[in-house]
């Protein structure tokens, strides 16, 4: 390759750089994990005859999506061995990510944890179909299956999906309220505020990866959440909170005698919270402190 191609080959992927990484994080939800299914996606682009290539951008997002595949092998390995409820890892985003709708419920902690349920190519599929509008030729290229097979696996997908995730899309502005009330409620103890934010069926799953103290199973029900937060707080020194945006959605920072002790990110329905995630796991808050960027 001419040290013209190797240029031309780097702009083109700086400048689909961070709808690879989008890609990559959706399949895997570990930003370590895209970084580098993104590093070898270049070093395979860069080998790339690029005479060849029609549709640039396609050619990349099929290379990120293999490389993504064969890294959710080694990943399936790696939860497997994980202590406790496995969390997607949170990103600090920026007000453009929420303002995309659908962007901002894709990366959301709880249509991640549904994206968990699915298989490898069921995820991929599902990701470059329904979030990034590819057609069925440029994924069935991407995951070395045919168009036709292709279309059957979007539709499972579409429907197991639907079946868990949230009932209804809602807007930005509505999950902080819900999110604000939460907040205050924690912070001034007020009890009665807790319970009338959260659902009676919500659910609090807390990612420490037997580094930090959480929950080794999920928690159901307001009543045992509250006794929780109440038992959590009770052998924590100062906790404060700080309102922010994690996966395009809002969320809290949380510390504990001003240092960072993790992320709370909510699923909420109606305006009550259903869903409590608590990422504690210090592995995983590497990218709450500066703004990852996400689009389609």
């Amino acid at each position: 390759m001419t040290d013209e191609d190797t240029s031309s080959a780097t702009d083109t992927f700086v400048a689909h750089r961070n709808l690879l990484f989008t890609v990559a994080y959706e399949m895997l939800g570990s930003a370590a994990d895209a970084e580098d299914v993104l590093q070898e996606s270049w070093l395979r682009w860069v080998k790339v005859d690029l005479d060849q290539v029609n549709d640039r951008r396609a050619y990349l997002v099929r290379i990120t999506t293999r490389q993504a595949l064969n890294r959710l092998r080694t990943l399936k390995r790696r939860k497997e061995a994980y202590v406790g409820p496995w969390l997607p890892e949170p990103l600090l985003t920026a007000p453009d990510v929420a303002e995309d709708v659908e962007l901002a419920e894709s990366v959301s902690m709880a249509l991640m944890l549904v994206l968990e349920t699915l298989s490898p190519t069921e995820r991929a599929v599902f990701v470059l179909r329904e979030v990034f509008a590819l057609g069925y030729d440029e994924i069935a290229a991407a995951v070395d299956k045919t168009p036709a097979a292709v279309r059957q696996i979007a539709h499972r997908a579409r429907l197991h999906v639907q079946e868990r995730r949230p009932r209804t899309v809602i807007s930005a502005s509505e999950s902080r309220v819900a999110a604000e009330a939460f907040r205050r409620a924690l912070e001034t103890n007020d009890l009665q505020g807790l319970l009338d934010v959260l659902a009676p069926d919500v659910v609090l799953v807390s990612d420490g990866g037997g580094i930090k103290t959480a929950a080794l199973r999920p928690i159901v029900g307001a009543d045992k959440v509250l006794r929780f937060l109440n038992g959590s707080a009770a052998k924590a020194g100062v906790v404060t909170s700080e309102f922010t945006e994690v996966n395009g959605n809002a969320a809290l920072l949380m510390r504990l005698d001003g240092e960072l002790d993790g992320v709370v990110a909510f699923r909420t329905e109606d305006g009550r919270i259903t869903g409590l995630y608590y990422v504690r796991n210090p592995e995983k808050l590497t990218r709450v402190g500066s703004e990852t960027p996400l689009t389609r």
